[in-house]
């Protein structure tokens, strides 16, 4: 088994970049919670213009789906990717059902994140863009499809040589693959802006 079977530096590295970027993302979300709390009518720092805030959306049925503020979520789970970035660089090995189940947290991430990215653009009472969601969204993509990478070339999926092979060869189009989300985002963030200027439109004539 090759050293980058074994020991995937550059994965590691990105797994604490990301999960440092996201856990600010969602502290930053955490301290406007607190603030729109003790006042509603708060001019937040992340309040940038109408279509780009953020809150309205802590301030949405959305943004507490499980009962609790979603940005308390992130302060949470950023961890795990956090920990087991520096604990790869530091030579630990972890077996097959870990990194399974990392794999199911991950993927319950990027679920969330598009189903909240849906709703932020979609939602009747939303349609707007949060700053500090988007830092979360633009972390959590790529952090899913190099996991879902990783976890075919490191074994997670399957022994078999060839899946694992093709795990390794997939890598280097992480990138590639995440611009294209974000070109996704971008488009459908652009066809929202153009219906709503065709309702605004409609309005006035």
């Amino acid at each position: 088994m090759s050293e980058q079977r074994t020991r995937p530096v550059v994965y590691a590295v990105w797994l604490i970049i990301a999960s440092v970027l996201g856990w600010f993302a969602a502290f930053q979300l955490t301290i406007d919670k607190f603030i729109q709390l003790e006042n509603p009518d708060a001019d937040l720092s992340c309040n940038v213009s109408v279509m780009i805030q953020c809150g309205k959306n802590l301030g949405s049925w959305q943004g507490e789906i499980f009962g609790f503020p979603n940005p308390l979520i992130g302060l949470t789970l950023w961890t795990a990717p956090l920990v087991i970035g520096v604990a790869i660089l530091a030579g630990a090995r972890f077996p097959r059902w870990f990194w399974g189940l990392f794999g199911v947290g991950v993927t319950f991430a990027f679920g969330l994140v598009c189903w909240l990215i849906w709703q932020s653009l979609y939602a009747p009472n939303l349609g707007v863009l949060c700053p500090w969601c988007m830092l979360t969204w633009a972390v959590t993509i790529p952090t899913f499809f190099a996991t879902l990478v990783h976890l075919a070339r490191n074994g997670t999926f399957s022994r078999n040589p060839k899946v694992m092979d093709a795990g390794a060869k997939l890598m280097p189009w992480v990138p590639l693959a995440t611009i294209l989300a974000y070109a996704l985002v971008i488009l459908l963030a652009q066809l929202r802006g153009l219906d709503l200027l065709g309702e605004v439109v409609g309005m006035i004539f």
